[in-house]
């Protein structure tokens, strides 16, 4: 039995594992802030046990996606979560009675992206988040690479226009402005507005939200651009809450990189389009990702 859990920016996911099969999912707000994202985590697992009539006890793993830095258990700098510092695996140790793995939501989502299409040894692959943030999970030959700090993938903090709009920190034209539900937010401006609003708002000819909407492709496209000349995957991942978009989006960031093509015989022959793929939205592919995780390390422990 395998427990994957998924704290997002908005929603923590989970889900119960056993012999390969999802026995049990449950979705839930998260926190903002330590305690308020314990507590929701905590809460959010043990409905997702109870809906699958079993224990902690009888689970052999638990592995946990979360946003921001993790070394060690301890998660930093975890924005969209209200969080500076948290030792989260002492403290879900303690509440639990064991001691969860933890890792980058979005590299564990790439791990279960990765497992989906059938992973081998020399595969590659991007998972690019388009959530209420924005960053990539890179997988090169068949290992999920975390980066020196491990911080690999945090592409969103790009500046792509120094006349751009400013991010959460201040940085002007960061990617993640214009390609995450946060940005999209922001740059709307409007007390309690989600980006489902502007976009609804964008297929109404509203002129602002058309050039957010607009924005959005430009900064998908420039993200799959770094992505694709920095590491030259095989494949790159569309997934998070803005990829439910599917062919909208597809199609939108599809016409940026053809402009760009049509500049450049080099960039047309790096067949970007080509490489892209949207997940199905309702497939919790970062909480799958994350029971792999927490299997791998058992059995690694084991061996």
């Amino acid at each position: 039995m395998r427990l994957g859990v998924d704290i997002g920016g908005t929603k923590t996911d989970v889900v119960v594992i056993h012999d390969g099969e999802v026995l049990a999912r449950e979705r839930d707000a998260s926190g903002f802030g330590a305690e308020p994202v314990i507590a929701a985590a905590t809460a959010t697992v043990n409905a997702a046990l109870d809906r699958a009539g079993v224990t902690l006890a009888d689970v052999e793993s638990v592995g946990i996606g979360v946003p921001g830095g993790v070394a060690d258990g301890v998660v930093t700098y975890a924005l969209n979560l209200g969080i500076e510092r948290l030792d989260l695996a002492s403290a879900l140790e303690q509440a639990w009675g064991r001691r969860p793995v933890i890792d980058n939501d979005v590299n564990v989502a790439a791990l279960g992206a990765w497992e989906l299409r059938g992973g081998s040894s020399s595969s590659s692959l991007a998972y690019l988040n388009l959530g209420t943030g924005l960053a990539a999970g890179v997988i090169l030959d068949g290992r999920l690479w975390r980066g020196a700090r491990g911080t690999a993938g945090e592409l969103g903090h790009i500046s792509v226009d120094p006349a751009g709009p400013p991010d959460a920190d201040g940085l002007p034209g960061a990617l993640e402005t214009y390609a995450s539900g946060s940005g999209i937010e922001r740059q709307w401006g409007v007390a309690g507005a989600v980006a489902r609003d502007v976009l609804e708002a964008a297929g109404r000819g509203e002129p602002h939200a058309v050039a957010i909407r607009d924005g959005l492709y430009f900064g998908v496209a420039s993200a799959v651009r770094a992505i694709v000349l920095m590491l030259d995957v095989d494949v790159i991942v569309l997934g998070g809450g803005l990829a439910g978009l599917g062919e909208s989006l597809v199609d939108g960031v599809t016409r940026v990189l053809g402009g760009w093509e049509a500049q450049s015989d080099f960039l047309t022959s790096l067949g970007m389009s080509d490489r892209l793929l949207v997940l199905d939205a309702d497939v919790p592919v970062a909480a799958l990702g994350a029971a792999s995780l927490g299997a791998a390390t058992a059995e690694a422990s084991l061996g």
